[in-house]
């Protein structure tokens, strides 16, 4: 399935204006037919009380990935999406510095999307979380 024309960079990074990815800094860095790039600074508003990055901050980056690289690689036909499973792994934490997310889609079917990411500190490419969700495609009512 092609990436849709309309789904830019810019227009990936206005989507998330006054919601959830603009409140956590998420922002997308890269976008092809088979991957998104995004990151998000890791400030102290965005750890937990025990000083390391907290896990929803992590869950954030890589769902909010996903979500765009469903969104621009919806069916011609489809409306929205919404997701209906994430589960993630975690291998490491930060408490500071940049953390970067490569998402790509393992399956593109007509009524789910199942999207695999990859969360890493952008300084050194460690990984710190491996995440997959699957995305239930939404069509208009008949």
């Amino acid at each position: 399935m092609a990436l849709r024309p309309e789904f830019t960079l810019d227009a990936a990074n206005q989507r998330g204006r006054g919601f959830l990815p603009e409140l956590v800094g998420f922002r997308v860095v890269g976008i092809g037919d088979d991957h998104i790039d995004a990151e998000l600074d890791a400030r102290p508003e965005l750890r937990a009380p025990n000083g390391y990055l907290h896990a929803a901050s992590v869950i954030a980056l890589a769902d909010t990935a996903c979500g765009y690289g469903c969104l621009a690689h919806l069916p011609a036909d489809a409306q929205n999406f919404t997701t209906i499973e994430l589960k993630t792994n975690f291998l490491g934490t930060a408490r500071e510095g940049t953390i970067g997310c490569t998402a790509r889609p393992v399956h593109l079917g007509r009524t789910t999307q199942v999207w695999d990411a990859t969360v890493y500190r952008a300084a050194d490419r460690r990984t710190m979380a491996l995440f997959r969700c699957t995305q239930m495609i939404i069509y208009a009512a008949a």
